[in-house]
């Protein structure tokens, strides 16, 4: 029988007390990540946070275990849907082209669920925080290395490949890895920060890659 209100087959409604638990969740990264772009990451406390949404630190570290995480929190859900992308592409593309479009086809997806957070000014100003501050680029690249852990893993199953024996996985999803550092270098320190300039500065790196690592760069 149909539960009234709730459509066949659409996952169940969080509860009042999850709901509000992710309100709270939420709260904390918006406070977060406005204060770190105001005053940096270095001039941001968990008590700063914690008094921005009038909670407690013991309520801060139910949801996030340090300020790093919750400062990153925006750009792992980014990360996630181009996972879930990797995943969902049509069995026999070619490698390159499965990395290439699950960035690329999961671009707005991703900017609807930021959006959902903080705005997405806020995110990309923050974004030019992390690339400015030493401890969390370093942290954004140790991340990044397990993301292209996580997407060689995937390559190597769409293709039936031992990725420990085979090198290709890793060594194709390190080379992607790199045009998107480059991609993001290129876009941050522009004079256009938007979003629509982000994705046509990607868009541009990517279309290169194919040409870039096969292509003759004397020819011509």
């Amino acid at each position: 029988m149909k539960t009234v209100g709730t459509a066949v087959g659409a996952p169940p409604r969080p509860g009042l007390r999850e709901r509000k638990k992710q309100r709270t969740r939420d709260a904390l990264v918006r406070a977060a990540l406005e204060l770190i772009a105001a005053r940096g990451y270095e001039g941001t406390t968990v008590d700063d946070i914690t008094a921005a949404v009038e909670v407690s630190q013991r309520t801060f570290f139910r949801y996030f275990a340090s300020k790093e995480e919750v400062a990153f929190f925006v750009t792992r859900l980014a990360e996630s849907h181009v996972v879930d992308a990797a995943r969902g592409r049509p069995p026999g593309e070619a490698p390159l082209e499965v990395l290439r479009r699950a960035v690329l086809d999961s671009w707005d997806t991703i900017n609807e669920a930021v959006e959902q957070l903080v705005p997405l000014d806020l995110h990309l100003r923050v974004y030019r925080v992390i690339e400015s501050t030493p401890a969390l680029l370093a942290a954004h690249l140790r991340r990044a290395s397990e993301l292209e852990e996580e997407l060689a893993r995937i390559i190597a199953e769409r293709e039936g490949l031992d990725m420990d024996a085979d090198p290709r996985p890793r060594i194709l999803v390190a080379a992607f890895g790199g045009v998107i550092r480059v991609a993001e270098r290129r876009w941050s320190t522009g004079d256009d920060v938007s979003v629509a300039a982000m994705k046509e500065v990607m868009t541009t790196c990517l279309d290169h890659v194919g040409p870039a690592l096969a292509g003759n760069w004397r020819a011509g």
